[in-house]
């Protein structure tokens, strides 16, 4: 069978131009991959159904790969008929009818808290980005400063209902998964992560002393973690 197509969804306070470096790492191992924006408007504002139907014009297999709370996206967008896997890179993993909220509340306050910034919305509630004098310190610590005031400035921000809807059904519970987290994870606490991916029976990889952005500053081990999951759901779906 044909290898699936690679999806990669973006977090929180981020966009798809946080995958280049895995990107260039993909190129030339004979696999599709495509980075559509992640609204970011929360699961019942869309995200997941508006990931759905980018997977429901590929045609054939797809493998969802998470990053953040995108981990969230493909945990609700992963129960599309043609996904054949699901990768996590320090991403959210819920169960049914968890939220985000509850599920960090079990483990130590992670390190984004004093540099959250609320934003009322026009329609009611809110949104939240990192103020920029922290975002180098709690989300990208292992990256060149330079780069991580460009992310900064060109965060994209969440909405406050993200982090307190109930999810849908895992896909996870129907899927094989991956993970990769990096031991130094600031924005999500790793014991959340470790609780996770435990609970859904996932292949984890730690990578020590990685920040919560594995996927820029170790693009080259968290390519081999997707290209085995690309390769293992290819043979699978023979």
């Amino acid at each position: 069978m044909a290898n699936p197509t690679i999806v990669l969804i973006h977090g929180a306070f981020a966009d798809a131009s946080g995958f280049r470096g895995l990107y260039d790492e993909l190129l030339g191992e004979d696999v599709a991959v495509i980075a559509p924006p992640n609204p970011l408007r929360g699961l019942s504002g869309g995200d997941g159904e508006y990931i759905k139907a980018v997977i429901g014009g590929i045609g054939g297999p797809v493998l969802l790969v998470g990053h953040s709370y995108g981990g969230s996206v493909i945990t609700a967008a992963g129960t599309a008929d043609n996904v054949v896997g699901l990768v996590y890179i320090s991403g959210f993993a819920p169960d049914e009818g968890e939220n985000l909220t509850d599920l960090q509340s079990k483990f130590p306050a992670p390190g984004i808290i004093p540099y959250i910034v609320q934003h009322p919305l026009p329609e009611g509630g809110n949104e939240f980005t990192l103020a920029p004098e922290g975002f180098h310190e709690s989300f990208c610590a292992d990256i060149p400063a330079a780069d991580a005031a460009f992310y900064a400035i060109s965060q994209r921000p969440l909405a406050g209902v993200a982090l307190t809807e109930a999810a849908p059904t895992p896909a996870w519970r129907s899927r094989p998964a991956w993970a990769v987290l990096g031991t130094a994870d600031r924005c999500i606490d790793p014991g959340v992560h470790r609780f996770s991916y435990q609970r859904m029976g996932a292949t984890v990889t730690e990578i020590d002393g990685g920040s919560h952005v594995v996927m820029i500053s170790h693009p080259k081990e968290v390519a081999r973690i997707v290209l085995t999951a690309v390769r293992t759901c290819a043979v699978q779906s023979a």
